[in-house]
């Protein structure tokens, strides 16, 4: 069996460090997320008027569910609110998914 080798404590605390200077992405972001997002938002008119079509259906879940991406694009989704006075200082998240 292999022998672990012994780690000296001033290598231990170095251990997943960056020498001072040094970057942990010297390259960058990589250019291929840049370009997918500009390709993604080449088809920005299209996806909304899909999302409108579907918010107009009779279809409940997909009604909703379009309704609510229409919504969150174009004023923001509304921010959580946090009380912690109900349920004797307990948070209670409800996370619903709308389909």
């Amino acid at each position: 069996m292999a022998k672990t080798p012994e780690i000296r404590p001033s290598e231990a605390s170095r251990k997943g460090q960056f020498k001072k200077g040094q970057s942990g992405n010297p390259g960058g972001r990589p250019k291929s997320i840049k370009e997918v997002k500009e390709a993604a938002r080449e088809h920005t008119l299209l996806a909304i008027e899909r999302l409108a079509h579907w918010a107009a259906s009779n279809e409940p879940a997909a009604s909703v569910a379009a309704s609510n991406a229409l919504l969150d694009r174009g004023w923001g989704k509304a921010p959580m609110k946090f009380d912690d006075d109900e349920d004797g200082g307990q948070i209670r998240i409800t996370i619903e998914r709308g389909y």
